[in-house]
């Protein structure tokens, strides 16, 4: 156990330094013109999860250039799903003065949100200007974390991005759980008073973590259907999907067929 705890550590921190490398490259030659930057940026989140020895089942198919709608846990949730495409996300504002961290969702293109009315209006418009311009988007519409055994209702007022922009929202379920235990593992949530680094410590000292991401079928809006329908037809998808996580269909734990562990992105793509 200590010897895979020095392991971990050993390559998270190599892995940082790394990213600062490439945070400052696109930085130096201008974010705009670094066409390589959105690849090494699921380059980096892939090998962040491979450092923390993260495993992840991916389940169904990622619809391209939509509106992305998951259940939050933890930070982690973002290179898990990070890792999967090339993918845009909302975040609390909060992040952005996160040390390292912050400077490193900023020039991958996250847009971050403070509370308010206001705000969240100008957020729907640049949201809507990333989907026009072939983005695929994700927010968390709980506003929150959670310990990853309910899912909070959905707050509505971002459901309008899918509305005003005519794309597709695909909600995403997700789950950590340990290899032989499908519930919920505990450990993991970024919730309440929890610090950073405690919950990160928590992440590198895990005998076997896995991440389960299953990508649901896409709701079309409805004509005429208000923003809180949609947002409630959205959580429904996702509670349903992890009440069968919880009850798999062979009565195991073991991975279903149809799910597969996730193919990173080979190192040599960074550049």
């Amino acid at each position: 156990m200590v010897a895979r705890i020095l392991w971990r550590t050993a390559r998270l921190s190599e892995h940082l330094i790394t990213g600062s490398v490439i945070a400052w490259s696109a930085t130096l030659l201008n974010r705009q013109r670094a066409a390589w930057l959105p690849q090494a940026v699921r380059w980096w989140h892939a090998r962040l999860l491979r450092a923390l020895g993260v495993q992840v089942w991916v389940s169904g198919q990622l619809e391209p250039n939509c509106l992305l709608v998951a259940n939050h846990i933890s930070w982690l949730d973002i290179p898990v799903l990070g890792a999967q495409a090339e993918i845009y996300f909302l975040s609390k504002s909060e992040v952005r003065r996160w040390p390292l961290i912050g400077w490193f969702a900023e020039l991958a293109g996250t847009r971050f949100i403070e509370r308010g009315a206001y705000q969240a209006e100008a957020v729907i418009r640049q949201l809507g200007s990333d989907l026009e311009q072939g983005r695929t988007t994700m927010i968390f519409p709980e506003g929150t974390t959670t310990d990853g055994q309910k899912v909070r209702p959905f707050h509505p007022r971002l459901f309008t991005i899918a509305q005003t922009s005519a794309r597709h929202i695909q909600p995403v379920a997700i789950r950590y759980r340990r290899l032989d235990d499908p519930a919920p593992d505990l450990t993991v949530p970024y919730i309440g008073d929890d610090s950073l680094l405690a919950n990160l410590w928590r992440v590198i000292c895990h005998p076997g973590l896995i991440a389960q991401v299953v990508f649901l079928d896409p709701i079309q809006p409805h004509a005429g259907e208000t923003r809180r329908a949609l947002a409630q037809r959205a959580r429904a998808s996702i509670l349903a999907a992890l009440s069968a996580l919880d009850h798999p269909a062979d009565g195991g734990t073991t991975m279903p067929a149809d799910v597969g562990p996730l193919s990173f992105p080979s190192e040599t793509q960074a550049a």
